[in-house]
């Protein structure tokens, strides 16, 4: 990770920090190296393929797999909130719905889920900063033409409802905040 990668995953943290409660135990999706919890004092599970070796965190588990068949057995609703920062564009399309249902399932009613996604025009950005070696790139391969407004096709009721959308990063960058929507008793 260069220092150019540190940086604009800090600048997404810190996006997605404003939008978690406090005190929040929370399911980090992409965790990469946990700097998520570090940053915010939060607890929780962080999980990723490419989970980078560090020092543990208090009150973290970091898990090395995929979301969801690697995670480990969880009861429902053991998260205050969800992050997937730069994450969900990596995931096959067909998948996101079971990402959609898992996550409801997870995550306390009302609880967030915060993503950030880039706008389809940061692949060719990133291919020109990969080749003056100012990113790493990690995983650029995998970015398959997704365009952030299909998230909310993805993430709908009656599991879902979206709650803000904002670009940042010169609108290079899409912040998106859904709610669980609270599911009906009986």
């Amino acid at each position: 990770m260069t220092w150019l990668d540190r940086y604009l995953q800090n600048w997404r943290i810190r996006k997605a920090r404003r939008e978690l409660p406090p005190g929040a135990r929370v399911l980090d999706i992409g965790t990469y190296d946990g700097t998520l919890f570090r940053l915010t004092k939060a607890s929780g599970v962080g999980i990723d393929p490419e989970l980078a070796a560090g020092a543990s965190i208090p009150g973290v588990t970091l898990v090395k797999g995929s979301f969801p068949k690697d995670l480990p057995e969880l009861p429902d609703e053991s998260f205050d909130a969800v992050t997937a920062l730069a994450v969900v564009e990596h995931v096959p399309e067909s998948d996101l719905p079971i990402w959609a249902e898992t996550i409801s399932r997870l995550v306390v009613p009302n609880g967030p889920l915060i993503i950030t996604v880039p706008a389809p025009t940061v692949d060719t950005i990133l291919h020109v900063l990969m080749r003056l070696k100012l990113v790493a790139g990690m995983e650029a391969h995998q970015h398959h033409g997704f365009k952030p407004n299909d998230l909310d096709h993805i993430f709908t009721a009656p599991l879902w409802q979206r709650a803000k959308h904002r670009t940042f990063q010169l609108g290079l960058n899409h912040l998106y905040v859904f709610e669980r929507e609270s599911r009906p008793s009986g």
